[in-house]
């Protein structure tokens, strides 16, 4: 009987105390102290993971993923939509648009439901809500920016390059988001990466995007097409002339570097009262075949204009001279016949 009494008096305190911890933890709640968190049952509404990326870049024709978090999801459902137009793009892992390049990835038990977009475009960018079926709705927002990521050497696509100089091109990997996983150089068709010709070397830095192709003391025979091919981005393309001696319409500068070429009408230009002035040569970017085309013919015409100049001042000169001639010749000859007349006139 005793011991009966101890038992119900220790189920008493036992009841007791777990209604002391209700109470302290319904008060906690109330005063902000504990996560509402503690409270969640299958049946308590479902919410996002902000801890997913809202804005992704992707490159044109590579696979973009929209990764949405949804905690608590229970028989709801989550969907993809288009904002600029509305457009229910998935309902579940179901694709409900005839554009098949958009997908709705997930796993069973995950609380990830990810949009795939198959070889987006540029046209694609935007905004895409992830959705989910309670009342009222609810929806998070994400931004897609697709760009085309294009390779770019530095300088004019057109270079001409002084026998015996070094060739020094630079490409970068323009917008690409992430680091291209190699950049390979070709001339033509040829690999120079792991050219066994001497004097070679290519120099990537994965981190700044950019790649340095270095050939010394270069030959004619380095004369052509050379290409820069990053492994995410479109390729880029300089053609380099490597030319013995002097150009025939051009002035060429530098020993150990890619020499840049000045036209012959820019040392030779008028000065402030049309007299011709000598000027020391000044170094420029590189310049095209076709600029160094209109240098050789403006130098031309220059000199094919000084020359007209100088026909018409002698010209002028000339017939000035035989006016002045031609009056004086005339004033002679009225005077000659004048006296004549007067000697045969009769007295």
């Amino acid at each position: 009987m005793l011991l009966a009494s101890l038992n119900f008096h220790r189920l008493g305190c036992l009841i007791n105390m777990q209604l002391i911890f209700l109470i302290l933890l319904e008060m906690r709640l109330i005063s902000g102290d504990v996560s509402s968190h503690y409270w969640e049952t299958p049946y308590s509404q479902p919410y996002f993971d902000n801890s997913s990326r809202r804005e992704v870049t992707s490159i044109v024709g590579q696979a973009a993923l929209l990764q949405c978090r949804v905690r608590n999801l229970g028989d709801r459902a989550v969907s993809w939509i288009r904002k600029r137009d509305l457009h229910i793009l998935t309902v579940g892992i179901l694709t409900y648009t005839n554009d098949q390049r958009f997908q709705s990835l997930h796993t069973e038990g995950s609380d990830e439901w990810t949009l795939r977009i198959s070889s987006p475009q540029p046209r694609d960018s935007g905004t895409y809500e992830c959705q989910v079926s309670t009342e009222p709705k609810i929806s998070q927002g994400f931004r897609l920016n697709v760009v085309v990521s294009r390779a770019k050497i530095l300088g004019n696509p057109e270079l001409f390059i002084k026998s015996g100089s070094d060739i020094n091109l630079t490409c970068l990997a323009m917008q690409s988001p992430i680091p291209p996983s190699f950049i390979y150089w070709y001339k033509g068709k040829r690999l120079m990466n792991y050219s066994q010709r001497g004097g070679i070397s290519v120099i990537t830095e994965r981190t700044t995007r950019t790649s340095k192709l270095l050939i010394s003391k270069a030959t004619p025979t380095d004369s052509g097409n050379y290409t820069c091919s990053p492994s995410s981005s479109d390729s880029a393309s300089v053609v380099v002339h490597v030319i013995n001696g002097e150009h025939p319409a051009a002035m060429q500068h530098g020993n150990n570097s890619a020499s840049t070429i000045v036209p012959y009408y820019r040392r030779r230009r008028g000065g402030a009262h049309g007299h011709h002035q000598h000027h020391r040569p000044v170094l420029h970017g590189s310049l095209s075949l076709s600029e160094t085309i209109v240098g050789w013919a403006m130098a031309n015409i220059t000199s094919l204009s000084s020359i007209l100049w100088s026909i018409i001042d002698f010209m002028l000169a000339t017939n000035c001279c035989l006016v002045f001639m031609g009056i004086a010749l005339s004033q002679r000859l009225l005077h000659t016949s004048g006296r004549l007349g007067q000697r045969q006139v009769p007295r």
